[in-house]
Order: C-alpha cells, then structure tokens, then sequence
C-alpha cells in the first residue's frame, strides 16, 4: 500500500470546519492557535463560527484551510502514530500546495499562514472585482476541448484553462469578456459551463501582479528540504528541492492547477494505491476516483476519520 496525502484548495471551506477536531485533540488546538498568533487574529474563530461570507474572503480562506488540514495531519501524527513519512508523496490543490509543504516540514505552520494571507491578499487586489470571471465547464468535456473553448473566447478577451481537475471537470478563467465569450462557444458544443462565485480569476494572466508580490514574500521565507516529495500543480512531477520549489509557487499563481495529471502520475508513475484527503470536505477524494478509478481515496474531516485511519496504517 502506498500511500499519498493530498491537501483541499479553496471551495472546501465551510464554518465549523476543523472544530471538533480542535475540542478533540490538544496536538489541532495548537496550530489553530499558532495560525492565530501569526495573523495576529483569532482567525480560528472565524473559522469555527462563520459568517460564511466572511470565511469565503480570499485573504480568509486560505490560511482558513491550511490551519484545519494541519491541525488534522499534527494530530494524526501526535495522537495516532501516522507521520506524514509514511506517505510516498503529498499534493496540494492550488493553495493546498503551502498545506501540503507544511504538513512535511518545508514550512513552518507560522511561515505557511503569513504567505497564504499575504497570497490572499494580492490576488484579490490583482484584478478589481467584477473585471475577472472563472467558469467550470462539466459534464463531456475534457482538457483538449476546453483549450478549444478557451482559445474560442480568447478573442473576445483573456480566457485559459486554469485547473485541469479530471474528465467532466475543467476550470476556465480570465477577464469578463473573455470568459463570457468562452461560455457561449460552450454552450454552442453542447458543453455544459457554469459560472463560479469567485472574487477574481485564479490560475490566469491577469493574476501576474498577485505573482510578482508572492516572488517577494517566497524569497525571503525559509523553505527546508522536503521528508516527502510534493507533486507540484504546474508540473505533475515530483519536486523536492527548496529553490525550485520556490520558483513553482511562483508560477502556480498564474498558471494551471494540472490536477487531474497529478493524480494520474502518483497512481501510474507513483504507484500510489491510497489517495487520503486531509482537511476540509471531500472534494479531492471525489477527484481521484475518477482520475485514478483503481486506487482507494479517502476524506479525513473528523476525529474519527483519523482514528479509523490510523487503525489501517
């Protein structure tokens, strides 16, 4: 059995998250309030409270989701036994990718939640609100016919693919225009395409100055050398050294959120047989089993999510 830890990105959010295991177990509570201490904020009660609207706020979000996938994986390690040694490889989706670095010791819990709002941040003052749009495109579509859709609306504006999640789920972005235009080439294939309620377009050009203030803040932060490696989003392949590591987040900004081949890599290249979220919701689960329809993939949210796992490890 080899194992992967795979880490959610934003849209797993939700108030409550990560609460019974900060009552649970002493191990989540500290990095809930080590995630507080570094934002100078009592982010956790945000995050156990709500509002939802305030909670879905870029700058919010996360560093939101990074303290509940740490505060499981410290307490997977410290209450159970399960260090994230034991996996082959680890991944994030998109800002899970500064969860995943955390979880193995690249970054420090403090480190990672200083980047992640700083992140927030500047990709919310990138692109004025209203100026950007994204769009999911579902159903009998893969990565091949949304670059067709995307180049489509290109001329009316900036649209790219910006997360490849798996067939039947592929992400566009880019400025109003664009992806407006983009979102009638699809309907013209019979392509089903849907808006997404995001405050800016993600993983697209127009996030260049978002990526320009993270080269800044990636430089002067400390990242050791990975215990595990990560499966970058830009890439699909595994990095472990610090300095290139730097360079993809970087890139990840404004680039593809590559997904879908990710998964396909650590299943077919990785011989990963056991994909386990940790974290909020169960999104990346779902993923996988349509990436890697062979391999088991699992969702750890509650205590005893982690109890019963570590029974099995």
């Amino acid at each position: 059995m080899t194992i992967a830890f795979i880490f959610p990105g934003q849209g797993s959010q939700a108030p409550g998250m990560g609460k019974a295991l900060h009552d649970a177990f002493g191990a989540a509570r500290e990095v809930f309030q080590e995630v507080d201490e570094a934002l100078g904020e009592k982010l956790s009660k945000l995050i156990f409270e709500g509002p939802a609207d305030e909670l879905t706020l870029t700058t919010n979000t996360q560093p939101a989701l990074m303290a509940v996938s740490l505060a499981a994986m410290r307490a997977l390690e410290r209450e159970f036994g399960v260090a994230p040694s034991k996996a082959a490889f680890v991944a994030g989706h998109s800002l899970g990718e500064y969860s995943a670095l955390a979880s193995v010791g690249a970054l420090t819990v403090s480190d990672a939640a200083k980047l992640l709002r700083t992140r927030g941040d500047a990709m919310q003052a990138a692109v004025p609100v209203g100026a950007g749009a994204m769009a999911a495109l579902i159903g009998k579509v893969d990565v091949d016919v949304a670059e067709e859709i995307a180049k489509e609306g290109s001329a009316a504006g900036v649209v790219v693919v910006a997360n490849d999640n798996n067939a039947g789920n592929v992400v566009i972005s880019g400025d109003k225009a664009g992806v407006d235009a983009a979102l009638a080439a699809a309907k013209a294939k019979g392509v089903r395409a849907i808006p997404l309620a995001v405050s800016a377009p993600f993983h697209s050009p127009l996030m260049q100055p978002a990526a320009d203030v993270m080269a800044g803040a990636l430089a002067a932060a400390e990242i050791a050398t990975l215990a595990v490696p990560l499966v970058a989003n830009v890439t699909a392949q595994p990095v472990h050294e610090p300095s290139v590591i730097r360079r993809l987040l970087v890139e990840q900004v404004t680039g593809r959120v590559r997904w879908r081949e990710s998964v396909e890599w650590m299943a077919q290249g990785g011989g990963v047989t056991r994909f386990v979220e940790v974290g909020a919701g169960k999104q990346l689960a779902g993923m996988v089993k349509r990436n890697a329809p062979d391999a088991e993939a699992l969702s750890l949210n509650e205590p005893a999510d982690l109890e019963a796992f570590a029974k099995t490890v």
